[in-house]
């Protein structure tokens, strides 16, 4: 049997990227992305009040796919699109709370923190992603030639959201807590920012800290990659809780850089509660501790069960 063909659908984020190539990777699919354009009017509405219909978006998105696997928000109407038009000769995955009808999609798959329950929702713990443990350990060497420290600490940034604004005497209290609890016990740091972070944020650690930490300034996988697998500790900004479930995948100790929230942040906490539970996760503070978990590899689980159930369609 020929490889099952997929479409990604998302709004181009990196969270969302990584969730939906996750698992069309794990499906074992032979997959195009497409970043979806809504028109104006109806980047404003909610999906619940929008007309399924070809207007709302700008992508052409013809019938060369059997899979369709969308995150975020304006990635929902598409789908649901797609798969009035196509019916059964597609199946479309969704994943996050799309905040319509579960009943418009043939899978969803969400993290036990959203909330959402169904016949055809499946939940996994924190966010499926696209990393794998060989990714890992091919990348391992890419940031080795700047190590010059036996230990390392790898500091992974995200950015400013609806629930927090990246204050900069946050980031500075963050940034000194890294100084007195690692790079004063004799480890060096790896900043590695993401799409989300601000340049200012870059500068700012460039100021803070000296020349013989490696501070990246540009996103760049290779190096995520490498400083998760060379780290000894990983910390990560809570406004990601996509690179915290990354990061979980390693097995090693991870802290989360806690911040101020701007609004009620209800998802965030429970997911922390249920990573704190499974004792992956600690809170930056004042000192360093070590333990153990299991590796979280949710996306194997999640991709397993549906690979199951596509045995049992026909796409012709």
């Amino acid at each position: 049997m020929s490889k099952l063909k997929g479409i990604l659908l998302t709004e181009g984020m990196h969270g969302m990227i990584s969730q939906v190539e996750g698992l069309a990777k794990a499906l074992d699919l032979k997959f195009i992305h497409e970043k979806i354009e809504l028109n104006n009017f109806w980047k404003l509405v909610p999906p619940k009040l929008t007309p399924i219909q070809k207007f709302v978006f700008k992508n052409e998105l013809n019938k060369d796919f059997d899979v369709v696997i969308s995150c975020g928000r304006k990635s929902v109407i598409p789908s649901i699109y797609l798969k009035k038009k196509y019916k059964k000769k597609i199946v479309n995955i969704h994943i996050q709370d799309p905040k319509v009808s579960i009943k418009n999609f043939d899978f969803i798959v969400v993290p036990d923190h959203d909330n959402l329950r169904g016949e055809n929702v499946l939940i996994s713990k924190g966010a499926i992603h696209y990393l794998t443990n060989r990714e890992l350990e091919e990348n391992t060497d890419y940031l080795k030639p700047k190590v010059n420290k036996e230990k390392i600490v790898s500091l992974i940034i995200g950015g400013p959201n609806k629930y927090y604004d990246y204050d900069e005497k946050i980031i500075n209290s963050i940034f000194n807590k890294i100084k007195q609890n690692f790079l004063s016990k004799g480890f060096q740091l790896i900043l590695i920012p993401s799409m989300r972070t601000p340049k200012k944020i870059i500068h700012l650690a460039k100021d803070y800290f000296d020349n013989n930490q490696i501070i990246v300034n540009d996103v760049d996988k290779k190096a995520y990659l490498s400083s998760l697998n060379l780290a000894d500790y990983i910390i990560v900004t809570c406004d990601s809780t996509s690179m915290i479930s990354e990061a979980a995948m390693t097995g090693k100790p991870i802290y989360i850089a806690q911040m101020p929230p701007i609004k009620k942040n209800e998802r965030f906490k429970k997911f922390f509660e249920t990573f704190k539970s499974l004792n992956i996760v600690k809170e930056l503070g004042d000192t360093i501790e070590n333990w153990n978990y299991e590796k979280l590899n949710e996306t194997d689980k999640i991709s397993g069960y549906i690979k199951d159930k596509l045995k049992n369609y026909d796409f012709s």
